[in-house]
């Protein structure tokens, strides 16, 4: 289990479509818990008398980039920090824009939960379901979802209990754990931190008492897989030792370990597990640590030392993949992903070169069913087989999101053209 220092901490991301008012919820958590600075309120209020929105829009709270503010929209993650008197968060507010999926990804990979916002009055939205299905493929199972702009729907129970039956429905087939769709007017803060009596037929917490009573700690990478020591750097020492940097993974590290060196797949036992505090007599999953081994071995960065159950060494794998494409003149498409295409592949801390050897299937988000296809286009969700020139030291994803997963990056451009996981989608059908 992870210590308290990480579970008292949760990580969510703010998923959905556009306008449908994840930005202004989020300003208004931030307002109505006391969060901001007399400075910050007085940019945000500038920012919409210059727009013309009024005295105080709040989704300007996040939207940070003046690129944003013009625009209206948001464009990149931005990240809050907030805490209340018993939890501390970490919130990415992800852009809405189907051209922003690959942000609204980078959001979501280091979640515990992810809040959901959706307009009553519209429902549930083709983008709001791409964002429920790659918060699922990422390894968020628990889902808070905001029905927002209750006010305009006059605090009618029918367009709530309409989007909670599609909420359940849609969470039973991605996996997501007792999902809850609290009703909210983020414009007026019904519901938000303080319930009110617009909604009397709603008897839950409001979206604040939810987030303070879900659990955390799950974005470390703890799963059901044993220790995992991706090697960052190795450190050599005056008397010629050497130790090796990184992140705890999957379970606990402690002394007198048994490990394996990999891909190498050489023994290996645990003397000490130091930090810049001192020695450690177990370290948590998700802290930074540097070991030392009673063997001498020949690791390197992008090795990896693990305990059993081991993870698998492999050059070429199965993964599901996010397709983001390559980024091209405004009135031009983006690539297409198709076969026999190279990239720099980036898995915990190994790169290397890997080639796409097919494309297998394209995810049909609305149906959730796997459609077979040769290509996938810009922000396209897909099964393809990957050669990769060194091996990679993996887990399946379902198991550990950090050895799990990996990304596809440009050689030329350095741009991030895919995340992948490894494995293919437990809720999708062929």
């Amino acid at each position: 289990m992870a210590d308290s220092t990480v579970m008292d901490l949760l990580r969510f991301a703010t998923i959905g479509s556009v306008d449908d008012g994840k930005s202004t919820l989020i300003g208004r958590l931030l307002v109505d818990t006391r969060q901001l600075f007399d400075d910050q309120l007085e940019a945000v209020a500038h920012a919409s008398v210059s727009r013309g929105v009024g005295d105080l829009d709040l989704s300007f709270v996040t939207d940070g980039l003046r690129a944003e503010r013009e625009q209206g929209i948001t464009i990149d993650v931005a990240y809050r920090y907030a805490a209340t008197p018993t939890r501390k968060f970490i919130i990415a507010d992800c852009p809405g824009h189907v051209q922003y999926t690959r942000n609204m990804a980078t959001g979501a990979s280091t979640a515990d939960l992810a809040l959901a916002v959706v307009d009553a009055t519209a429902g549930l939205k083709e983008q709001t379901r791409r964002h429920l299905c790659i918060a699922a493929l990422l390894g968020v199972r628990r889902v808070i979802v905001a029905a927002n702009k209750m006010d305009l729907a006059e605090w009618a129970k029918d367009p709530y209990d309409a989007i909670a039956a599609e909420v359940d429905a849609l969470a039973d087939r991605l996996g997501i754990e007792e999902p809850l769709v609290v009703p909210i007017s983020a414009l007026h803060g019904d519901y938000v931190v303080e319930p009110t009596g617009a909604a009397p037929w709603y008897d839950g917490p409001t979206v604040l008492g939810a987030l303070e009573a879900a659990p955390a700690g799950g974005w470390a990478g703890e799963g059901t897989v044993g220790s995992r020591l991706p090697i960052q750097w190795v450190l050599r020492h005056p008397t010629g030792k050497r130790t090796y940097a990184g992140m705890v993974d999957g379970a606990p590290l402690a002394p007198d370990q048994r490990m394996v060196l990999l891909p190498a797949g050489i023994d290996a036992t645990v003397r000490r597990v130091a930090t810049a505090d001192g020695d450690l007599a177990l370290a948590p999953v998700g802290r930074c640590v540097d070991v030392d081994l009673h063997e001498d071995t020949p690791a390197g960065r992008g090795d990896m030392l693990a305990s059993p159950p081991l993870p698998q060494v492999l050059d070429h794998l199965t993964a599901t993949v996010c397709w983001f494409g390559e980024e091209q003149a405004r009135e031009q498409p983006r690539e297409p992903l198709t076969a026999g295409q190279r990239f720099r592949v980036k898995h915990t801390t190994r790169t290397t070169v890997g080639f796409v050897e097919h494309v297998h299937a394209r995810l049909d988000v609305n149906r959730l069913v796997l459609e077979p296809a040769d290509t996938l286009e810009a922000n396209d969700i897909g099964i393809v087989s990957i050669t990769t020139a060194d091996p990679l030291v993996v887990d399946p994803y379902t198991a550990n999101r950090i050895t799990g997963s990996f990304v596809l990056v440009d050689e030329r451009t350095n741009a991030t053209l895919a995340g992948a996981m490894v494995g293919e989608p437990t809720f999708a059908t062929a």
